[in-house]
């Protein structure tokens, strides 16, 4: 069963109920369009404070574009680009595709626009459908990739004459659903790595795979038909998308606000009546940053709407969520484990059952297994270091067009993920680190993330990476960058001093005080920072990649 049935089904069963909900919190005129005026009116009110759609024009759109591509011999076997910022408009396209039976390929809105040729190319790209923010990196090889693929531009003003309008190649596409046979077995989606190491890597996925995301992420966080899920990572990301699939299962609503500052978050929240919201770490900090130090007045706001905060995407410091719960004593917590190559959301699952176990990523998710293993494949006791492996029907099918990478990570239908993990007398997994980023010291491994857990005690301190830097004698020596909070100071004496409580060969041995560069999915950007505070070291372990 594709997921796009369930889609269809929502539509039938609850055609006019809001499923989606944007807002621009940034625009001052508080222009609102209700789903009466959208369907009547040109669909360009992206300049709206806020805009909603139902589940029957949600459908409509996606039937609308997927006639529209197949008109033009777009079905199976093709590829669409999808390279916009969260918007109204994004879903639907992402399931016009899917409704083709062709492959949705979303782009990274951060990409330049030689990571967009790159992509293009490597995903063998047949359409590319893009926003108003992307124009200026399309154009300068426009002429390029329209020898390829068809362009079309789906934002707001005039359509650049190198496009063609998605609003017009629509308007009078039929609205009724194409019915093609789709198969688990049949490819769905490209997904890209994170890039950390270089150019991206394309992760290819089966229909299966996204239907079991959905039921995987419904399962461990229990939609109902009255959750209002607050959707604030980008939705080109596996974590967003698979996490709002819980809220197409339940016939949820979905919030997609532009803009990821505090404030916003918790007018949202207050003004929508969200019920789960997805954070990432550097997010929920900003928030208990604006809440210590007044910028936000909770007083001021309605939350007890609010059941459920979750983070995904990257380590989560425990003291974070001690600092998160003593704030909002009655949200329930829970942290998912995933990567793009295991689709997303919850192959490993920490539960809201088991706050007491804050630091771990939790255990198998619904219909995961895992396991941790050495050098040579062999799975390692409970409390030893070793390489996350992850098994189950969201297992991506490849890395496209890489057989080589492919064969590195893929063995025996488990997936080799490049995370150091070590097992609880519980059974309950924590990360170490990334296997490229261990640094190794005068022969000792030394775990980054056990290092910024530590340092991220000190009030001072809103953000630390952990990078090896290349040292002549040692080999590598650790380095702390550290970001430190608005309104206070720190020095590294007092760093130093508060290190003392770590094991010797794990203090810094470097102190840096500077910004952290996070990506968009809010991980360090690791590569950087090795490349300003370290080249040698970043050429090191981007050979390993």
């Amino acid at each position: 069963m594709p997921i796009t049935d369930y889609l269809e089904k929502n539509s039938e069963l609850y055609c006019d109920e809001v499923c989606l909900v944007e807002l621009n919190p940034e625009i001052e005129e508080k222009r609102y369009v209700t789903w009466k005026e959208y369907s009547l009116t040109e669909p360009k009110h992206t300049s709206a404070y806020r805009l909603e759609i139902t589940w029957k024009i949600f459908n409509e759109k996606a039937n609308r574009f997927a006639n529209a591509l197949l008109g033009r011999g777009i079905g199976k076997g093709k590829k669409v680009a999808i390279l916009m910022m969260n918007c109204i408009e994004w879903l639907p396209i992402y399931f016009g595709v899917l409704k083709t039976g062709a492959i949705a390929v979303p782009f990274n809105f951060r990409y330049d626009t030689d990571e967009i040729d790159y992509c293009a190319e490597l995903a063998e790209v047949d359409v590319m459908v893009f926003g108003s923010a992307f124009i200026g990196r399309i154009e300068p090889i426009a002429d390029k990739l329209s020898r390829k693929c068809a362009l079309i531009y789906a934002g707001e003003g005039t359509c650049p004459t190198f496009a063609e309008s998605y609003f017009e190649l629509t308007a009078n596409a039929d609205d009724s659903n194409p019915n093609i046979e789709i198969t688990d077995s049949d490819n769905a989606a490209i997904y890209f790595s994170s890039g950390t190491t270089g150019f991206p890597k394309a992760i290819l996925h089966n229909h299966e795979s996204l239907m079991h995301s959905a039921k995987c992420e419904q399962a461990h966080h229990g939609q109902t038909h009255g959750d209002v899920f607050l959707c604030i990572p980008p939705l080109y990301h596996t974590g967003a998308k698979m996490h709002w699939f819980g809220s197409l299962v339940s016939v949820g609503k979905a919030v997609l606000p532009k803009g990821t500052k505090p404030e916003y978050v918790i007018q949202a929240v207050h003004n929508e009546r969200c019920t789960i919201v997805w954070l990432l770490v550097p997010w929920a900090q900003d928030i208990l940053d604006d809440i210590d130090s007044g910028k936000i007045d909770l007083s001021k706001y309605d939350l007890s709407c609010w059941r459920l905060m979750h983070i995904g995407a990257q380590p989560v410091p425990p003291s974070l969520i001690k600092r998160w719960k003593s704030v909002f004593p009655n949200h329930d917590y829970d942290t998912n484990y995933g990567l793009s190559e295991s689709i997303g959301p919850g192959c490993v699952h920490l539960g809201i059952e088991n706050t007491h176990k804050v630091g771990a990523i939790g255990k198998a998710g619904y219909g995961w297994e895992t396991k941790i293993v050495d050098t040579e494949g062999n799975t390692v006791a409970r409390g030893e270091i070793g390489e996350l492996c992850v098994k189950g029907p969201g297992v991506m099918t490849c890395y496209y067009r890489n057989e080589e990478a492919t064969k590195e990570c893929l063995k025996d239908g488990w997936l080799f993920t490049g995370d150091m993990a070590k097992e609880d007398e519980d059974g309950f997994i924590f990360l170490v680190d990334r296997k490229k980023d261990v640094i190794i010291s005068g022969g000792e491994n030394i775990y980054p993330v056990q290092i910024e857990d530590f340092l991220r005690k000190m009030n001072q301190i809103k953000d630390v990476a952990v990078i090896g830097m290349p040292d002549s004698r040692l080999g590598e020596i650790s380095a702390a960058i550290i970001e430190v909070k608005e309104g206070f100071t720190l020095t590294e004496d007092e760093v130093n001093e508060f290190c003392l409580g770590m094991a010797r060969y794990k203090r810094p041995r470097k102190i840096i005080f500077a910004d952290i560069p996070r990506n968009p999915t809010g991980k360090i950007e690791k590569p950087t920072l090795r490349r300003m505070y370290c080249v040698e070291n970043l050429v090191a372990k981007e050979n390993e990649s």
